[in-house]
């Protein structure tokens, strides 16, 4: 997105070289740069139009799950997007001690109406049908989904999305992951639909469904650290031309959607966004593609 168009001022030939020094950070010039607009464009730092003067509201669902976050504490800055949040404010001028968190549920971030947050973070993946509720920001993360199955499991030798037809599969309601159940894989089976991933897990744990579809980074996180008897069957073939996304949720029509969005492109374009990546992701690198 871009600011408005600047007014501009005739100047005295005098002064040509101060308005050519003005003329590099003039809104224009800022849309295309990767470091947050200044005062001009109306992204002024620390002072952006938020819920609370002074504070950046950012929500998320509880319980909010690793790697994302760590030990159910968006605000120690741990995991993934609990830091990506605090690198995001600090573009937008907001200090640790000026950001303050609340609780969105997942399904709720993105349905209709008025937020209580200025954006939120929580693995909501930036799709059209969304963009009808809500704005979204450049995409923070590249996803792919991912099939978990125990290890018992007849789902857990799947090599392909035919194999996967005819057991019964589970995901979380709302996410793209349930849409890549019914998208991608078909099931014959209905597939069941869960309220959160801790009873998905359960599900999972206790033979309700053969298998479970999340994000890859999670997939990895559940057979890894929660659930070790069961094991990542694969990931799926990004979808569309530009892929899978996640992306910060706003206000539909939001006065920092713009704001919001450069600071993150300034993340990915610094290396940022790659360096917590390597940080809190690394174990999501490998899965075979399922085809």
């Amino acid at each position: 997105m871009t600011s408005a168009p600047a007014v501009r001022r005739l100047a005295p030939f005098a002064a040509l070289l101060t308005l050519t020094a003005l003329a590099a950070c003039a809104p224009q010039d800022e849309a295309k740069s990767a470091a947050p607009a200044a005062s001009g464009s109306g992204c002024v730092k620390g002072a952006l139009a938020t819920k609370k003067s002074g504070t950046l509201t950012v929500g998320t669902d509880k319980p909010a799950y690793a790697p994302w976050f760590s030990d159910d504490k968006p605000e120690s800055g741990k995991g993934f997007e609990s830091a990506v949040a605090y690198a995001v404010a600090d573009r937008l001028g907001y200090a640790k001690d000026k950001v303050s968190w609340t609780v969105s549920p997942f399904n709720k971030a993105f349905a209709p109406g008025a937020k209580d947050f200025d954006f939120d973070i929580n693995q909501v993946s930036v799709s059209d049908e969304r963009r009808k509720t809500v704005d979204f920001s450049s995409g923070y993360y590249d996803v792919r989904q991912a099939v978990i199955a125990l290890k018992s499991s007849k789902a857990a030798g799947a090599k392909s999305l035919a194999d996967l037809k005819g057991v019964k599969l589970g995901a979380q309601v709302g996410s793209t992951s349930l849409t890549t159940i019914t998208g991608q894989i078909k099931p014959t089976a209905q597939p069941a639909v869960f309220d959160d991933n801790d009873l998905a897990k359960a599900a999972l744990k206790n033979g309700q469904v053969d298998a479970l579809v999340v994000d890859l980074p999670t997939a990895f996180y559940i057979t890894g650290a929660e659930i070790t008897d069961a094991t990542v069957v694969g990931q799926f073939a990004s979808t569309g031309a530009g892929g899978e996304q996640f992306g910060l949720v706003l206000d539909k029509g939001s006065a920092l959607t713009a704001c919001v969005s450069r600071a993150v492109d300034s993340l990915r374009a610094d290396g940022t966004l790659a360096k917590l990546e390597q940080q809190w992701l690394a174990d999501a690198v490998s899965a075979p593609v399922m085809q």
